[in-house]
């Protein structure tokens, strides 16, 4: 398991599987060996991603496959389909490995995988990874409204993501190339949902001394008290910043 999250509205632990290519919903308090609520599996329902995002204002489940984004019914249960599937040669999408969904301003915003070792570096074979930008109740072969990626944007592949609805804005974990212990070119990276092309982060948190960052891999927003809070693959720790001026 790669991916968790959190639903405050109903109080509900989501989780996706993928080598059981199954979505897991637990009880908000579960504990101990407690079985899950609700599990969307089977032939209908299709591949299952590392990650998954929740939408509890319009009540769907948000999850990829390598090329696709497929949307299911939160309360679904069981062998379900996909009501609405985003795929084709128009969407960009290719390598997919995260995604955020903002139910306020109705964007799903969608993080590029290009996961090649040094031998084979993004930036060498015009592979790098990025960001595409959806309008939430996008389906089929359709564009990005918004594709962010390219040399200055400095973005190699994208690990995980959040949205801040608030400000319109995208925070991205970018741990640089994949077989490389400690990147010398990862962040934590900024931008907006109006921001398109090669463009760089609009704020950005640096690996080095002075952050202690060194590959990050995750990250959360606290914006009560306007923290970014960061998981690293080498520090295997948690960092919380404060970051005020993006909140």
């Amino acid at each position: 398991m790669h991916d968790i999250r959190y639903d405050a509205v109903h109080d509900e632990i989501i989780v996706p599987v993928p080598y059981a290519q199954a979505i897991l919903t637990f009880r908000g308090g579960a504990n101990g060996q407690e079985g899950p609520i609700r599990i969307i599996q089977g032939m209908k329902t299709g591949e299952i991603g590392s990650r998954v995002d929740v939408d509890p204002v319009h009540n769907e489940i948000i999850t990829y496959t390598d090329d696709s984004i497929n949307v299911y019914p939160r309360d679904a249960n069981g062998d379900v389909a996909p009501i609405r599937t985003i795929k084709g040669p128009a969407t960009g999408l290719r390598a997919v490995y995260s995604l955020a969904v903002d139910p306020v301003n109705d964007v799903l915003v969608v993080g590029l995988n290009s996961n090649w070792g040094a031998e084979r570096a993004a930036g060498n074979r015009g592979e790098r990874g990025a960001i595409l930008v959806f309008n939430r109740t996008d389906q089929g072969n359709v564009k990005p409204r918004a594709v962010i990626g390219g040399e200055k944007s400095g973005i190699v592949r994208i690990n995980q993501m959040q949205v801040y609805p608030q400000k319109k804005l995208i925070i991205v974990a970018m741990p640089g190339i994949i077989d490389k212990m400690e990147p010398p070119d990862a962040f934590i990276g900024v931008w907006t949902y109006d921001d398109n092309g090669d463009v760089q982060p609009k704020w950005k948190i640096p690996i080095g001394l002075t952050t202690k960052l060194k590959k990050p891999f995750g990250v959360v927003l606290n914006p009560k008290n306007k923290e970014v809070i960061v998981s690293d693959m080498r520090n295997q720790g948690i960092l919380s910043f404060s970051v005020p001026e993006i909140f």
